[in-house]
């Protein structure tokens, strides 16, 4: 696939302006569909709405007219989603670091990796094996919905700005 380098970057910048917007979002209105589309807490797991609609909503803005065009770009979703938990995960659990320019830092590095990956792949996308990757977004919205009504009482899912971030956290 090709896309044109200006349009790649233009929604690469308005969909980290979006994520960054729906940071704020439950705060400013709170309720149960803000709630499913904005973090309603600190907690590592919940910052990953950020990357999940702007990204989701991003990919089908550059994709619409491409048939299967979208395909690497939900094979990326779930791999972004993970990195972002993992690298959260080390800065705030491992590390203890709470310094908001380094959470910004890595949104932006995974965000600016989720629109450069799926420009390395090549066409055609077709075939009952790229159905998976549409089948891994479906799995990682249906848990951001269960997770966000019931989250579980674990490390990933508490909030860190009410406990701080280091590993000796009762679990």
């Amino acid at each position: 696939m090709y896309y044109s380098k200006r349009q790649l970057l233009l929604t690469c910048i308005a969909a980290m302006l979006a994520g960054s917007l729906l940071h704020f979002l439950y705060t400013w209105w709170p309720n149960p569909v803000t709630a499913l589309l904005s973090p309603i807490n600190e907690s590592l797991w919940e910052h990953v709405k950020l990357v999940f609609w702007p990204y989701l909503g991003a990919a089908a803005l550059l994709n619409r007219g491409r048939p299967g065009g979208i395909r690497p770009w939900l094979l990326l979703l779930p791999l972004l989603a993970g990195l972002m938990l993992a690298l959260g995960w080390l800065y705030h659990i491992t590390l203890g670091g709470e310094a908001m320019w380094v959470d910004l830092a890595i949104y932006a590095l995974v965000m600016a990796l989720g629109f450069w990956l799926p420009t390395r792949f090549s066409g055609p996308f077709t075939g009952a094996r790229w159905a998976l990757p549409a089948l891994c977004t479906l799995l990682l919205a249906e848990l951001i919905l269960w997770f966000t009504l019931w989250p579980p009482e674990l490390l990933l899912f508490r909030d860190l700005s009410a406990t701080g971030s280091w590993l000796p956290l009762p679990c």
